[in-house]
């Protein structure tokens, strides 16, 4: 391989730890979310990690490979998360709803200020804006489905998916800014928006369990 800026030189010499694939992704998506693509680069990853620049490749071809691969990363996690909420067990679809919504509320499942770092970077490449496109679409076909499967016809799955959606990333988008008691004592009245019926006490205490917060803490369900 010719070396270039962003290749290693044949009289380069690797030494001390080299990382691991998972350690060069994490620099990159940090440097992603707090500076934009333009911060990711692999010398400048290598200054942050402290090693030796000739190591990122016994991970990754080049910069284009890490790039893709934080693309895959945010493929997987992100849009992963709404299809393994919009898929899970849920007797109602106020709960199928809640589901979803936990999301929301975990940023190891989801990861907001990475969904708005790619989509930042989406404004610099067509290449990225079609795969960003295309989560979208995934993403709305998953939450479509929820609402079909509990007997909605497709007009108004299409409709409460997109409510329930852009709602969403108008938040990312906006970078809205709330602590956590406001953001809870909210998700009684936006399950009755985005599904016409409001959650039960059981289902509620449920979704609160999971976000390990104790039911005391929530206001009155209603809106």
């Amino acid at each position: 391989m010719t070396a270039t800026k962003d290749t290693p030189n044949a009289t380069d010499k690797t030494s001390g730890w080299r990382g691991s694939r998972e350690v060069w992704l994490a620099s990159a998506g940090q440097a992603l979310i707090t500076s934009g693509v333009d911060a990711v680069k692999i010398q400048s990853l290598a200054n942050a990690l402290n090693i030796s620049r000739t190591s990122f490749y016994w991970f990754f071809k080049d910069r284009s490979a890490l790039l893709d691969a934080l693309l895959q990363e945010w493929e997987v996690k992100n849009t992963g998360a709404f299809l393994n909420a919009c898929s899970a067990y849920a007797e109602t679809i106020s709960e199928a709803v809640l589901n979803l919504i936990a999301v929301f509320h975990n940023d190891a499942a989801f990861e907001p200020q990475l969904d708005f770092a790619i989509r930042g970077w989406a404004h610099q490449s067509d290449a990225v804006a079609s795969r960003v496109h295309r989560s979208d679409e995934i993403r709305l076909d998953a939450i479509r489905a929820m609402f079909s499967r509990f007997g909605f016809d497709d007009d108004e799955a299409d409709v409460r998916a997109r409510t329930v959606y852009l709602t969403q990333i108008g938040y990312i988008s906006m970078q809205v800014r709330e602590d956590r008691a406001t953001r809870v004592a909210r998700v009684p009245a936006y399950v009755k928006t985005f599904c016409g019926q409001a959650a039960s006490d059981s289902e509620m205490a449920r979704f609160l369990a999971g976000l390990r917060i104790e039911s005391s803490t929530r206001s009155t369900k209603g809106a």
